[in-house]
């Protein structure tokens, strides 16, 4: 059944440790084979023959999870089903951000 396919796919993604450089900080994903093969043909590349880069909400809609701020930002065409992310380091997501803006108003 292919809901079933899509749900066991998505518990077996692999999300590799944090590391970075001195702007950002990057993981890979990984999508296991058989999940790769039943991602909608909208979301390749059609002359590479891989994914191309994917937007926060197309990413989510495959099964990745993952906190606030990653940009999909580079497809490694060797290993179409490794997925490369980066964020800015320290990354503050909005919400956040303007709550210890407030609280750091009111101290003042």
């Amino acid at each position: 059944d292919y809901c079933e396919q899509i749900v066991n796919g998505c518990s077996r993604i692999h999300y590799s440790d944090r590391y970075s450089d001195d702007h950002y900080e990057y993981r890979h994903v990984i999508l296991p084979k058989p999940l790769l093969k039943l991602i909608p043909k909208e979301l390749f590349d059609e002359k590479e023959g891989t994914l191309r880069l994917l937007t926060e909400a197309e990413w989510r809609g495959i099964g990745i999870t993952q906190s606030l701020g990653w940009q999909h930002y580079e497809v490694h065409a060797p290993e179409p089903h490794v997925l490369l992310f980066r964020r800015p380091k320290n990354y503050v997501p909005p919400a956040q951000h303007q709550a210890t803006a407030a609280k750091q108003g009111r101290k003042k």
